[in-house]
């Protein structure tokens, strides 16, 4: 199963979750296969975070960016 995109921490422990039930079932990551269940356990982590900043937070309009919660256009750097 696809992990979940967003940025909550209930969202990132779930998909640390499913990463690392994987790992047990499989005793592989993906296509590696970490020696440890710690070494598992950060890698999981690792994934996790990596899927939440690759999640969509800004959209992108004309020249400036509207943020989520703004509700006038500002520009950031």
């Amino acid at each position: 199963m696809p992990l979940a995109k967003g940025k909550s921490k209930k969202t990132i422990s779930k998909n640390i979750g499913e990463v690392m039930s994987s790992y047990k079932k499989t005793g592989k990551i993906g296509t590696s296969k970490p020696s440890s269940a710690k070494k598992a356990q950060k890698q999981a982590i690792a994934i996790a975070l990596s899927t939440a900043k690759k999640s969509p937070t800004k959209k992108s309009v004309g020249g400036s960016v509207l943020r989520k919660d703004a509700k006038r256009r500002t520009k950031l750097y």
